[in-house]
């Protein structure tokens, strides 16, 4: 697990983006109180999700408008059709804390 930020530095419905050895991830503080790491780029356009909108458990692309669910990577409606990877999320002591490894099986 690698440590990424303050759980402060992400307020609930905020996105921050972190770069970890070259790969891109979007911490979110979902509207479910937790935080989840997807890769930080839209299955259907190279976009950055970090800059979309947070809504319940899902990330918005500003471009396109797909979302993708952010417990599972799929997504939830078009243009997008495939799931982008979506990392585990431990919290400690106030620290998140990201492992590199895909929870969901997408590789990017």
């Amino acid at each position: 697990m690698i440590r990424i930020c303050s759980t402060e530095d992400v307020p609930k419905g905020t996105v921050v983006s972190a770069d970890v050895d070259g790969t891109r991830l979007a911490v979110v503080h979902a509207e479910d109180d937790r935080f989840y790491a997807v890769y930080d780029e839209c299955s259907h356009a190279a976009v950055a999700l970090s800059e979309g909108e947070v809504d319940g458990c899902t990330l918005e692309c500003w471009l396109h408008g797909s979302r993708f669910d952010l417990r599972t990577g799929e997504p939830t409606g078009l243009p997008a059709t495939e799931p982008v990877p979506v990392y585990p999320v431990e919290v400690r002591d106030g620290e998140i804390y990201v492992s590199m490894t895909p929870s969901n099986g997408v590789t990017r």
